[in-house]
C-alpha cells in the first residue's frame, strides 16, 4: 500500500506541468547574519545569508536597523562603498528571473548607483532609490549562456550602493521561451518565431478588474498591482466581472498557473454602455494609460478569460497598443472551442511613443453581438535595446557599469576630451561654410544651365506600398512657385549637412523642441543664412519610419503649392533621419482648438483655415495626372503661420492613388485612429475619398472644439448623433455661441456631415468641399454685415459679378501637356494669391449649388 501510495505520487509529480517543483530558486537576506522565513508565500521561502554569495566585497558591510512597521526581510541591507559582485552558479542557455529588493533607511540617503549583470546587461543606471514608505522590487529577465551568473553593483563617484534581498528564480520552459510575439509597428503587425531577448525589466503587471495579487497567491510569487484606481482613462465607461468558478487551465498547450494566477483569470474589466445609453450605436474604447521610458520595445501579454458569455455568437473585438490595431476581430469562442472558464493570452512586441504614455485599449468590433470587450490582466515588460541595456542610450561599458571603477578615471579625463573634440568640430564648421558661401553662386548658375525639361523619380515605398512616379519639369517647381511659400534656399538642392543641422538647433537643444510625433522630436532652428526652419529629426539609431522618411522627400520635393508644407531639406548623415520644413509660427490647428491656452480662433479664421487645408487637398488629389492620397489627414497635420494661413503637412503615409481604370488602391492600414475612412478600415479600400473621410473628422473639430478620440467616444459618431437630432448647436464650441451665422453653419454642418458617409461613394469630392466652405465663409461674412431682416445667402452684385468672374479651379492636365501644366500651375497659383474672405467659388444666386 504504501509503495503503491508513493507511486502515485511521484507520478503526479511527473505528470503536473511546470508546477513550483519545476524551477530552482536562489533567496538570498543581503546583510543577514541568519535565515528570515515569509512563511505566507504559498509555496513558502525561506531567504539565507548572502555571505557565501558575495565576491569583490572587501569594501562591503553591513547594515541593520529595527523598525516595528519593517517587516523582518528589509530589516538587513547590504552597502558597498566600491564595486562588488554576488556570483551564482546557474545551468546556461536559460532565462532567469532577478529580483532586487530595496529599501532606503538613513544609511542609504547617499546611495547612487549602477547595477549590471553577467557583465554584459546593465539593469539599472545612476539608480537612487528614495521611496522610505514600501520597498522598491525591479524584476528582471536574463538570457544567461554561461555559468557563474554575476550581479554587479557600482556605487557613483562619492555614493554608495545598497540592497536589502535578491531572488533568482529558473524560468519555466513556457513563460518566455515559447512566445512568438507579433510586433506592432507603423508599417503593420509581423509574426516571428525567433524572439529572444536579452534582458528584459517588468514595468507593469496587472490584475484588470479585480484586487491586488501579492507574491503569496502567486506561484511565481509575483504582484499584480489592482487597475481600479490607477491606469485607467476613464473608468465609468467600465465594470468589472467576477467569478467563484474553477478556471480550467489547458495545460496540454502549456499553459498552467505559472502563465498566471486563477485570481488574474477570475477577475476582468467589460465595457459599461450606461454613460452613453441614449447615443444610438455608440462607440468607444475602454483605455488604461502607462508611462513608459521611450525609446524602448515593450512585451505586452493581455490575458483573457470568458466566464459569462456561454453560447456561440457573433462576439468579436479589437485590440490596440497606442495608435496601432494589435489585434482586430478577436472572438474568445475561437480561442477556446467555446467553453467558458478557459484562460488564453496573447504577447506582442510594440515601440513606445516618442512622447506620451502607451495607451492599451480595447473596443467591439463593428457588428459585434454583443457589442463588448474585456481584458483581465496586463503585463508590460520592457526589451534591452542593441547596447544590451535596459537604462538608456548606452550600455555597460557606456556608462562603466562593468568597469570595475574606470568611470572614475573617465569623469576626469572625459571633459578635457569632449572640449577638445567641440573645438575641432567648430573650427571645421567654420571651413565648411566658408567653402559653401564660395560654391553658392556656382551651384546657383549650374542649376540654372539644366536643359532638362522632364525628368522622373522613382521611389519604391516598400512591401505593399506602389512606387510613387512623378513627372515635372524644372520651371514648374521652382519658377512658378508662389514667392509666399518658396525658401530661397530650394535652389541650392535638399542634402542639409548634418553640421548645419546641429547649428541651427543648437546640437538638439531640448528647449527648442516644439513638438513630438511617432516619427520623432520637431525642433524650431535658424539655419546659418537666418532662414527659421522646423527640424524633424527621427528616432536616432532606427531605422523604423525610413519609409515614410523616403515618401515624405519623394513628394515634397517635386511639388508645390502655397497650402502644403514645403520641405526645405533632409540630412540622412551619421544613421540620422531629419527632415527640415519651412517654420510655421503658430504650430498646429489642434493646438488653437482645444488642450492649451492660447486665444480662440473667430469663426470666420476658422472657415478660412478649413478652406486653405481643403486647397492643399484639392492640389493632391488634382494637381497631377495621378492623385496622392494624404492619408493623415488630421487637426495636428495642419499647421498655422503668422497670419494663421492653413498648410497641410506630413506626407510620410502618402501614397499614389489608383491609376487610370481602377477605383480604388488595396494597402495596408496606416494613418490615425479617429480619422479612418470606415471602407478603409474594414476592407483596406483606399481612395480619395479616405481623406474626404478624415477631413470631415477635422471639420467637427473645428466646429466642437473637442478631439477626434475623447472620453473613449469617435467625435464622428458623436456628431452626427447630434445632428440627426437637429441639436447641433448643444456640441459646437461654447466660446463661439452667438457668433456664428445660422446659414454658414448649416452649410458647414451640411459639408462635415457629407463627407462622414460610410461609402465612398456618398461622400463628395475634396473640390466640393471647398465649394462649400468658401460658400459658408461667404455666408458668415455677408451674414454679418447686413440687418437681419435681410437674407444673409445673398451678396451685392459686385462681390456675385466678381465670383462669377473668378469661376472654378482648373482640373488636373494630362501628362505630356506640359503648356495645359504650366497654365494650370499659374492658375492655381493666382487663385492660391487671391484674398480668401473675397473670393467664393460657388455662386449664391439661384443657380449657385
Amino acid at each position: 500500500m504504501a509503495a503503491e501510495l508513493l507511486l502515485a505520487i511521484s507520478l503526479s509529480l511527473l505528470f503536473f506541468p511546470f508546477s513550483s517543483s519545476s524551477f530552482s530558486s536562489i533567496f538570498i537576506s543581503c546583510g543577514s547574519s541568519s535565515s528570515v522565513n515569509v512563511a505566507n508565500d504559498n509555496p513558502p521561502r525561506t531567504f539565507t545569508p548572502d555571505g557565501k554569495f558575495l565576491i569583490s566585497s572587501s569594501n562591503s558591510k553591513t547594515n541593520s536597523f529595527s523598525s516595528s512597521s519593517v517587516a523582518p526581510l528589509y530589516s538587513t541591507a547590504r552597502l558597498f562603498t566600491s564595486v562588488s559582485s554576488y556570483s551564482f552558479d546557474v545551468d546556461v542557455n536559460a532565462f532567469y528571473i532577478l529580483r532586487l529588493h530595496f529599501f532606503p533607511f538613513n544609511s542609504t540617503f547617499k546611495a547612487r548607483f549602477d547595477v549590471s549583470a553577467l557583465n554584459r546587461y546593465l539593469l539599472l543606471s545612476s539608480f537612487s532609490p528614495s521611496t522610505p514608505s514600501k520597498p522598491d522590487v525591479k524584476e528582471f529577465l536574463l538570457w544567461v549562456e554561461k555559468s557563474p551568473l554575476l550581479v554587479t553593483f557600482s556605487p557613483s563617484p562619492n555614493n554608495l550602493a545598497f540592497i536589502n534581498a535578491l531572488e533568482l528564480i529558473s524560468s519555466p520552459p513556457n513563460l518566455i521561451n515559447g512566445s512568438k510575439p507579433t510586433y506592432i509597428t507603423a508599417s503593420g503587425s509581423s509574426q516571428e518565431d525567433n524572439f529572444a531577448p536579452q534582458a528584459m525589466e517588468t514595468v507593469y503587471r496587472v490584475n484588470v478588474g479585480g484586487p491586488l495579487i501579492t507574491p503569496a497567491n502567486d506561484t511565481l510569487w509575483r504582484t499584480w498591482e489592482s487597475d481600479d484606481n490607477q491606469f485607467l482613462f476613464n473608468k465609468n465607461l467600465s465594470v468589472e466581472k467576477r467569478t467563484t468558478g474553477q478556471i480550467e487551465y489547458p495545460t496540454e498547450e502549456g499553459l498552467t498557473d505559472v502563465i498566471a494566477p486563477e485570481m488574474v483569470y477570475s477577475t476582468a474589466r467589460k465595457m459599461n454602455f450606461e454613460p452613453v445609453s441614449g447615443m444610438a450605436n455608440p462607440i468607444f474604447n475602454i483605455t488604461w494609460s502607462f508611462n513608459v521610458p521611450p525609446g524602448f520595445q515593450y512585451f505586452v501579454r493581455m490575458h483573457f478569460c470568458d466566464f459569462w458569455i456561454t453560447s456561440q455568437t457573433n462576439f468579436y473585438f479589437e485590440v490596440y497598443l497606442g495608435e496601432f490595431i494589435a489585434h482586430k476581430d478577436l472572438n474568445p469562442g475561437n480561442m477556446t472551442s467555446w467553453r467558458t472558464m478557459i484562460p488564453f493570452y496573447f504577447d506582442f512586441v510594440v515601440d513606445a511613443p516618442s512622447s506620451g504614455p502607451l495607451n492599451v485599449s480595447i473596443g467591439p468590433a463593428a457588428n459585434s453581438v454583443p457589442p463588448d470587450a474585456f481584458l483581465n490582466g496586463l503585463e508590460i515588460i520592457k526589451l534591452s535595446n542593441s547596447h544590451l541595456s535596459l537604462a538608456g542610450e548606452f550600455g555597460i561599458y557606456d556608462s562603466g557599469a562593468g568597469s570595475h571603477g574606470g568611470h572614475h578615471f573617465l569623469s576626469i579625463l572625459l571633459p578635457s576630451f569632449l572640449g577638445g573634440v567641440v573645438l575641432l568640430i567648430f573650427l571645421l564648421f567654420v571651413l565648411q561654410l566658408c567653402l559653401r558661401r564660395r560654391r553658392s553662386k556656382q551651384n546657383l548658375v549650374e542649376e540654372q544651365k539644366d536643359t532638362t525639361n522632364a525628368s522622373w523619380f522613382h521611389y519604391n515605398a516598400g512591401a505593399g506600398a506602389a512606387s510613387l512616379v512623378f513627372r515635372t519639369s524644372s520651371k514648374s517647381t521652382t519658377d512658378q512657385t508662389p514667392k509666399s511659400s518658396a525658401s530661397p534656399r530650394l535652389n541650392l538642392g535638399l542634402q542639409i549637412s548634418y553640421s548645419e543641422v546641429i547649428f541651427a538647433t543648437n546640437n538638439f537643444d531640448e528647449k527648442l523642441v516644439i513638438g513630438a510625433g511617432g516619427f520623432g522630436k520637431v525642433y524650431k532652428g535658424v539655419l546659418s543664412d537666418g532662414t527659421k526652419v522646423a527640424v524633424k529629426r527621427g528616432v536616432p539609431g532606427s531605422r523604423q519610419g525610413y519609409p515614410e522618411f523616403q515618401t515624405e522627400i519623394v513628394v515634397l520635393s517635386r511639388i508645390r503649392h502655397r497650402y502644403l508644407v514645403s520641405l526645405i531639406g533632409y540630412c540622412e548623415e551619421h544613421s540620422e533621419m531629419i527632415l527640415v520644413y519651412e517654420y510655421m509660427e503658430k504650430g498646429t490647428l489642434n493646438s488653437y482648438l482645444y488642450g492649451s491656452n492660447l486665444p480662440c480662433l473667430s469663426w470666420k479664421q476658422r472657415l478660412e483655415i478649413c478652406i486653405c487645408a481643403a486647397k492643399g487637398l484639392h492640389y493632391l488629389h488634382t494637381g497631377y495626372s495621378q492623385s496622392i492620397i494624404h492619408r493623415d489627414v488630421k487637426s495636428t497635420n495642419i499647421l498655422l503661420g503668422e497670419n494663421f494661413e492653413a498648410k497641410v503637412s506630413d506626407f510620410g503615409l502618402s501614397r499614389l492613388g489608383p491609376s487610370y481604370g481602377e477605383t480604388h488602391v488595396s494597402t495596408g492600414l496606416k494613418g490615425t485612429f479617429g480619422y479612418f475612412d470606415p471602407e478603409y478600415f474594414k476592407i483596406l479600400k483606399l481612395t480619395e475619398k479616405s481623406d474626404v473621410y478624415s477631413f470631415g473628422v477635422v471639420l467637427f473639430e473645428v466646429l466642437c472644439a473637442r478631439p477626434a478620440i475623447f472620453d473613449h467616444v469617435n467625435l464622428a459618431e458623436f456628431a452626427l448623433h447630434w445632428v440627426k437630432k437637429d441639436q447641433l448647436e448643444k456640441i459646437v464650441d461654447q466660446r463661439l455661441a452667438g457668433k456664428i451665422n445660422e446659414n454658414s453653419l448649416r452649410k458647414f454642418s451640411e459639408t462635415a456631415t457629407k463627407c462622414l458617409a460610410d461609402y465612398g461613394t456618398d461622400r463628395p469630392s475634396i473640390g466640393d468641399v471647398l465649394w462649400n466652405l468658401e460658400y459658408a465663409l461667404q455666408l458668415q461674412v455677408s451674414g454679418l454685415l447686413r440687418e437681419p431682416f435681410e437674407d444673409s445667402g445673398i451678396v451685392d452684385e459686385s462681390e456675385a459679378a466678381f465670383v462669377a468672374s473668378v469661376g472654378r479651379m482648373p482640373s488636373a492636365t494630362n501628362e505630356g501637356d506640359e503648356e495645359a501644366e504650366a497654365e494650370a500651375e499659374a492658375a492655381w497659383t493666382y487663385e492660391s494669391e487671391t484674398t480668401t474672405s473675397m473670393v467664393f467659388s460657388q455662386l449664391v444666386k439661384g443657380e449657385g449649388r
